[in-house]
């Protein structure tokens, strides 16, 4: 059964945050989690990002900030040639408590502390924003004297709470109630989601992973998510076909299949009803507006 997984950290015990370089043929981390806050940023590769039910394309600088326990995961892929690219990051992971209970609380610290609340959405940071935190990110990994780095862990901190040029990326709770056995049971869910829209998926595969009947799960899902299952699967979908439309020259058949429509008037009628724009249409509105 796949699931998200929980990824489990092993930092020395006189270490306060993890600072690691990632340099891989493609990222290779599925959907997961962990209670630790994490910063990363792309130095090279593109793709696909998840976080919570959002999905958006990333390339080289995309840098982005998730709260404790928030799913994600990035899919390499390379858009124009079809194939794999070589994929480097560096990431930064650290618990609320990582300084002491309540560190954050204090008056010097507030506008940290709200940066952190706010990162339970999962925040994109643009622009020169972007570029000042990441250089001073990777001076970071590069310190190797305790008492710097723990001061460069903090100016990261401070630069990205003083920052307005940022996105939300999961602006819409994935869960309505605060129930750990349920946002266990969601994340469970969408994991499925997220490794399977392209393919086939099924609602008796998702009944099960839930450990519930197909009418229970339907019931569930709606009430947890507030989005039928189908909605949320034809989001993946429509979004991705989007982002292909977009970034390839593929034809709109081929993006058909590749985003899990096993019919292409099937997708034209979903893709028209989502954008109130035919896919051809889409592609070449984007195109002419971009070249305004």
């Amino acid at each position: 059964m796949l699931k998200p997984t929980l990824e489990s950290l092993r930092t020395a015990a006189s270490n306060s945050f993890l600072v690691r370089r990632f340099n891989e043929k493609a990222f290779s981390a599925p959907y997961h989690f962990h209670p630790e806050l994490e910063l990363t940023l792309i130095l090279k590769g593109e793709g696909k990002r998840y976080v919570g039910n959002n999905m958006s394309q990333y390339t080289a600088g995309d840098l982005v900030l998730l709260g404790a326990d928030l799913p994600h995961c990035w899919k390499s892929e390379n858009l124009v040639k079809g194939k794999i690219s070589n994929a480097s990051s560096v990431v930064l992971q650290f618990r609320e408590d990582c300084l002491g209970a309540g560190f954050f609380k204090n008056k010097e610290m507030i506008v940290i502390h709200r940066l952190l609340q706010k990162s339970t959405h999962g925040i994109q940071f643009l622009n020169r924003s972007a570029t000042a935190v990441a250089g001073k990110l990777l001076e970071l990994d590069k310190e190797p004297h305790p008492f710097k780095k723990m001061i460069l862990f903090l100016e990261v901190l401070h630069m990205l709470a003083g920052s307005k040029e940022f996105l939300l990326l999961n602006k819409e709770k994935e869960t309505t109630v605060a129930s750990s056995t349920d946002q266990s049971r969601i994340n469970d869910i969408m994991a499925y989601i997220v490794e399977h829209f392209k393919k086939q998926i099924t609602l008796d595969k998702a009944a099960a992973i839930a450990g519930m009947t197909p009418t229970a799960f339907c019931k569930y899902f709606k009430r947890v998510t507030r989005k039928t299952f189908i909605e949320t699967v034809l989001e993946y979908r429509i979004n991705y076909a989007m982002q292909q439309l977009v970034n390839t020259d593929h034809s709109i058949s081929h993006i058909s299949f590749e985003s899990g429509f096993g019919d292409v008037s099937h997708f034209y009628k979903t893709f028209r009803t989502k954008q109130k724009l035919s896919p051809l249409h889409y592609r070449k509105k984007f195109r002419m507006d971009a070249f305004q």
